[in-house]
């Protein structure tokens, strides 16, 4: 009788092993459940990016000012006839 309560004592120590530090244990478990909140994080974060740069594709395709106005802006280009003006500011 001693032996059967020896060999149940081994078999739950082994399951309690598996159950908190093997594969598929629960430290394990919790730590893809925050890698998968974190990913997810970060992928509505990237789809509210695309969402706004198509937006600014489609103001870019249907507004020709919008167009003007970024080259103006990013490139620094004027019209034949205009006069580039550069205000620089003074230092303190």
């Amino acid at each position: 009788m001693k032996i059967l309560g020896v060999i149940f004592f081994v078999l739950i120590c082994l399951l309690q092993y598996r159950i908190w530090w093997g594969e598929g244990s629960y430290r394990e478990i919790n730590e893809l459940k925050t890698k998968i909140a974190e990913q997810q994080a970060q992928n509505r974060l990237l789809k509210e990016q695309n969402e706004l740069l198509k937006k600014e594709i489609l103001a870019l395709r249907k507004n020709p000012a919008v167009l003007e106005e970024k080259a103006r802006e990013q490139l620094g280009l004027i019209k034949p006839g205009e006069t580039f003006y550069r205000v620089i500011p003074k230092e303190k």
